[in-house]
């Protein structure tokens, strides 16, 4: 049964309903000793205690996409074949594009809550060795005859930890937000590319590459990428691309852009951070080494020649927003950083906040990014 179907969640509300029964029907019927019926009475008030938790925990990670299967709420996932040492640049010094083309096979999305037209591939990452989950959504104009010699930007879409690759379409509803407006004209026909990133069960990646244990920045910038250019009318420059992700995912999203102006024109952070530390369960927060490495501020103060990329950040008071001042200030043309804070009370570090940033986000991507 999936964690995140509605078969599990009514299982959870009739669990309640009989958790509740039971107590009013049986209460004063329990015979034998005072010690039995007292332990009878007890796992009775155990027992809706705990029927209550589950459901009350399914729905908020139903509306909040935390964990997508069993093995991510247990923390027993594997999606990483290899993690060999592909070098500095990630591509183990293969060239993406001259590989074989990458054929995939797309089925309709399986979970109704994402919305339509949703399509989700299951990619096998050649230079990465991570296997996970892709869900994909096309703008309106994709199969307009009018639109079929054109190429459409990309934006990729991550999510926090610990978070689905369905949250973007589900939670955010990037999707069935950004529709109209395409049809409207206020923003750019994007297509919107949401991979896996949960990918050692209950530990964070720092979608970083780290021999001997994962190559989540190649899985990202290099095997998805060139999946969906192969498959869909995309962009292949790195003028038509951009990255954003919330939390965690923003944190990603901000190093990935600064890391590889080739492959990103443009990274959007929602409410994350710049030193790994921020997120503990990190692979990159292990050590002084990994945190410097890592740290997009460090990146853009460590790089010869500043990154021809756009950030947009956004954050508030202690939660974003000093770590997008302290990229502004290191930033130097053509590189260039926008910061929005979000003020108090606006609704902390949740996927609602991230939720209203998404028309804003998208108009902003629409100046940037180059389709």
């Amino acid at each position: 049964m999936s964690l995140t179907g509605t078969p599990f969640f009514l299982t959870t509300i009739a669990l309640v309903v009989v958790a509740l029964v039971l107590p009013l029907a049986l209460w004063s019927r329990v015979g034998g000793p005072r010690p039995v019926r007292f332990l009878a009475r007890l796992c009775m008030l155990l027992f809706a205690q705990v029927t209550a938790l589950t459901m009350v925990f399914v729905v908020v990670n139903n509306s909040n996409g935390l964990f997508d299967t069993w093995d991510d709420l247990l923390g027993t996932g594997d999606h990483v074949r290899t993690a060999v040492d592909l070098g500095p640049d990630g591509t183990g010094g293969k060239n993406a594009d001259a590989e074989p083309k990458v054929v995939q096979k797309f089925t309709p999305a399986s979970d109704r809550r994402m919305g339509p037209g949703v399509q989700e591939t299951k990619l096998k990452g050649r230079i990465s060795g991570v296997e996970g989950e892709v869900y994909v959504w096309l703008p309106p104009q994709y199969d307009d005859p009018a639109y079929k010699d054109r190429k459409f930007p990309v934006v990729e879409v991550l999510p926090g930890f610990p978070g689905s690759a369905k949250a973007w379409f589900g939670t955010l509803e990037v999707n069935t937000q950004l529709k109209p407006m395409m049809e409207k004209g206020e923003v750019a026909p994007f297509i919107v590319v949401a991979p896996r990133t949960t990918l050692l069960g209950d530990v964070d990646t720092g979608c970083a590459n780290i021999p001997g244990k994962v190559n989540a920045d190649t899985w990202l910038s290099v095997d998805v990428r060139k999946m969906v250019t192969d498959n869909f009318r995309a962009e292949e420059k790195a003028a038509g691309w951009a990255v954003a992700g919330y939390s965690a995912g923003a944190h990603c999203a901000a190093k990935l852009a600064v890391a590889h102006p080739d492959r990103y024109h443009a990274g959007v952070s929602l409410s994350g951070y710049n030193d790994p530390v921020g997120e503990p369960s990190s692979l990159t927060a292990k050590t002084p080494e990994l945190r410097d490495e890592h740290n997009p501020l460090k990146i853009l103060q460590r790089a010869k020649t500043p990154p021809a990329v756009s950030l947009f950040v956004s954050g508030a008071e202690g939660d974003g927003y000093q770590g997008g001042l302290a990229l502004k200030q290191a930033a130097k043309p053509p590189t260039t950083v926008k910061v929005h804070m979000i003020p108090a009370g606006a609704g902390g570090h949740g996927t609602a906040v991230w939720k209203r940033q998404v028309p804003d986000v998208f108009r902003w991507l629409t100046q940037q990014v180059k389709g």
